[in-house]
């Protein structure tokens, strides 16, 4: 199962001779000895991918009878536990729980629901789904159904349903109808239909969207961002703004929200760390180029002047080398 989260993009890959064993034991010592040995458990932790991570921890509570992540979790602190327990959480259990959690306590935070549920494939939201069930015994739609309101929850439910076609074919036929329906439903048209945004951007494939999106231009002579900005508002709007962005390039749209995460005062680590660890086996690779064709300067620079510590080598590691 572990194998569909991975893409050829990743920085993190699986470590050639690799013995379980051997690790859960550095681990344990790691943590047991007099202070932490934080180096080691960052050279294992961030060298193994995260399917061997899974087989460490199994080995390890076979071994001493504890949980690697509440070993780590009493033994580290602040962020650098954080990400480190992020490390040995499995993908869909990372996902659920980063889901959860903007949806906690006062006020919701759109913007992690948007940037997850915009950018999984449709087998990993239902990977992520089941995860949520099992970890809260709640489903995901639930909490969705009522923390959010109105299309934008509409959206997201679709989304949260993983049906989004994930064929590489596309349809030209297709695309100039559905291009139309969107002509029909927003600029064409005395007020939205917002139905037919969602149904059209939330269960197409990426590259049906991109063709659908070169026939909209020809139809309307506005590029569909455009529209999407002047006919819609909100959340909603920034959910479909999203998976456009995702649709033309979503490397692009990590690295924007990366950089969202390091500038300014104080870091969003919340942010920081899901991308890093959540995207460290699919397109680090990619993010990391955008973020520098972007920004002209690489995420490992930024990373470096805005966290410190074993946190900061930890996500040094991740990222797993700079960009010149």
């Amino acid at each position: 199962m572990a194998s569909v989260w991975v893409g050829h993009r990743g920085t993190i890959r699986d470590y050639p001779g690799f013995s379980p064993s051997v690790d859960a034991e550095a681990v344990r010592k790691a943590i047991r000895g007099i202070g932490t040995d934080e180096k080691t458990l960052i050279s294992i932790l961030t060298e193994r991918s995260n399917a061997q991570r899974q087989l460490i921890a199994k080995e390890y509570q076979a071994a001493y009878e504890k949980e690697l992540k509440d070993d780590l979790k009493g033994d580290l602190s602040g962020n650098f536990k954080y990400i480190m327990v992020a490390l040995v959480t499995p993908p869909a259990v990372f996902d659920a729980k980063q889901l959860k959690k903007s949806m906690k306590g006062t006020g919701t935070d759109e913007d992690t629901l948007i940037e997850i549920l915009t950018t999984r494939t449709s087998r990993q939201i239902k990977e992520i789904s089941q995860a949520y069930y099992t970890v809260f015994k709640k489903s995901l739609g639930d909490d969705i159904s009522s923390e959010t309101s109105g299309d934008f929850r509409k959206a997201l439910l679709t989304l949260a349903d993983g049906r989004r076609d994930e064929s590489l074919k596309v349809d030209e036929h297709l695309a100039k109808k559905d291009a139309q329906v969107l002509y029909n439903a927003g600029e064409n048209k005395w007020g939205t239909d917002e139905d037919q945004f969602t149904e059209i951007l939330c269960l197409r494939s990426f590259p049906q969207l991109k063709l659908t999106f070169d026939e909209y231009k020809n139809i309307s002579q506005k590029d569909i961002e455009d529209s999407i900005k002047g006919e819609l508002s909100g959340h909603f709007e920034d959910l479909l703004l999203a998976i456009v962005h995702c649709v033309r390039n979503t490397p692009a749209f990590l690295a924007e929200r990366l950089h969202q995460s390091l500038k300014g005062a104080g870091t969003d680590e919340f942010t920081l760390n899901r991308i890093m660890v959540s995207r460290s086996e699919i397109d680090l690779l990619d993010i990391r180029h955008e973020f520098k064709k972007y920004y002209g300067y690489s995420l490992y620079s930024a990373i470096k002047s805005d966290t410190s510590g074993d946190y900061e080598i930890t996500l040094s590691k991740i990222c797993g080398g700079d960009d010149e």
